[in-house]
């Protein structure tokens, strides 16, 4: 009976993992989705055309890595939801990867949707406070969650550069 039972708790922690994986991807990519409303046909706006940096990756190269990063930020999501320990860290997560995504997708519409780099300069100087709270945070938890945002941090700094060149050329 007991080797019965161990086997129905890994079966219900196993549904249990996939469900907090699948809305953690969710609420990423809703969060996506979101700024993709505003940026999807601003890359190849005449405005955007014009004030381009020549050190600008191909327009091609963002949805592939933005795509990647969000898959990056809901694993992370994923390993500090399972290694946190009670009710109020788990709050923390949702309010400080929250607050993340919001910023992200303000971003989208700033830059592109308001065509003001400025503002968007200062809302990615955000993000990235934002990004480095998670990492201190994630760290507590899980190291695996701290380096999943690594390349986002490396990836929204060399956007900071570009954005940068763009608000104040």
């Amino acid at each position: 009976m007991a080797r019965k039972r161990g086997k129905r708790t890994r079966s219900w922690k196993l549904r249990k993992d996939w469900k907090v994986l699948l809305l953690s991807l969710f609420f990423v990519y809703l969060a996506a989705f979101i700024g993709s409303l505003f940026s999807s046909g601003g890359a190849s706006s005449a405005w955007y055309q014009s004030v381009k940096p020549a050190i600008t990756p191909p327009n091609w190269v963002f949805p592939v890595v933005w795509n990647v990063l969000f898959f990056l930020i809901a694993l992370s999501i994923y390993f500090s939801w399972m290694a946190a320990k009670n009710e109020k860290t788990k709050q923390r997560i949702i309010i400080l990867f929250g607050i993340n995504l919001i910023l992200n997708s303000i971003w989208s519409c700033l830059f592109f949707g308001l065509q003001a780099p400025f503002l968007a300069l200062i809302d990615l100087v955000l993000i990235l406070g934002s990004i480095v709270w998670l990492m201190i945070f994630t760290k507590k938890l899980s190291e695996k969650a701290l380096w999943l945002l690594c390349p986002y941090f490396f990836w929204v700094c060399f956007a900071g550069v570009l954005n940068a060149i763009i608000a104040f050329s």
